[in-house]
Order: C-alpha cells, then structure tokens, then sequence
C-alpha cells in the first residue's frame, strides 16, 4: 500500500488545504494528514479543534484520514513506514523554505520522497494567516474555507469584540 502524509498546522483548513488533499489522495492509496505541532506557531485553534475541523472538511474523500502528532514530522514517518510527504507550494516565495524542509527531512530520513504540489490557481494566494486577518476585521471569510470553520473562526472573534 502506497502512503503518503500531508503535514501542517492547518489553522485553520482552508479549500487550498483541501485541494492539495485531493490531489494527493488520487495519487496514494492512503494519504495521512497530519495535524502538527509548530512550536514556532501561536494557533488561533487548539490541536484538537483543528483536527476535529480536518476530519469534517474531508470526510469525502474517502482515503485521507487525519491524525495528530506532536513530534517531528520525520519520525512519525519512520515509524509509519510512510512513502511520501506531500507539501504545498503556492508561490516562489514558499520554495525556499520548504527547499530546505524538505532537504532536512531526507536527511533525517533517507529515501523519503516529497512531493511539491501546487493548488489550483483559485487557491494561490490564500494562506491560514491571510483567512485570520481578514476575519479579525469581520470580513467574509466564507468563500476560503469550509462553512464549519467559518463558523468556528466566526465564533472566536465575535467573542473578542464582546
């Protein structure tokens, strides 16, 4: 069985999310994504909210399933007898770092192949923090993300202007 896993903070999923889920879900037979923890990264949902909103966004596609991992990226794939790691790449401005992600992971993990693939063209320009700003202003957020997690981002900021 050929697997695969989607790493990232997801916080939250966005269809750009989802789109590269799509796309990786047709090439393996099963995809794996994880929900990471980013210790770099303050999240606007705990670990847990961001899976359960995962797991509702992609309930469709039927051989992705989301999981949580707290550790390197790198060691749930050796432990999983993982394949691949799929990222997304959205513009130039994002080769560099996962340039050097991905070289860092082969390191630790010869013979792990990573696969960059690009969202629909729709989808370039959106990212988790952009989807944040807009709604902290109280702009629709509805046309980026799956209506669960509008409503959850919704409910977050409605809470701080109380």
């Amino acid at each position: 069985m050929k697997r695969a896993v989607y790493p990232g903070t997801f916080d939250p999923v966005t269809y750009g999310h989802i789109d590269i889920i799509k796309r990786a879900a047709k090439i393996f037979d099963e995809l794996i994504v994880l929900v990471a923890v980013h210790k770099g990264k303050k999240t606007l949902f705990p670990i847990r909210k961001r899976k359960e909103m995962l797991e509702e966004s992609i309930r469709h596609i039927k051989n992705a399933k989301v999981e949580i991992y707290e550790g390197l990226v790198a060691e749930y794939i050796k432990k999983n007898n993982i394949l691949a790691m799929i990222r997304g790449m959205r513009a130039v401005s994002d080769f560099e770092f996962e340039f050097q992600m991905a070289l860092m992971n082969r390191h630790m993990f010869p013979g792990l192949e990573i696969l960059f693939l690009f969202p629909d063209e729709q989808y370039t320009y959106l990212t988790s923090s952009i989807i944040k700003e807009i709604a902290s202003f109280g702009g629709d957020i509805s046309p980026f993300v799956p209506p669960l997690v509008n409503e959850n981002i919704k409910r977050i900021f409605h809470k701080q202007e109380e």
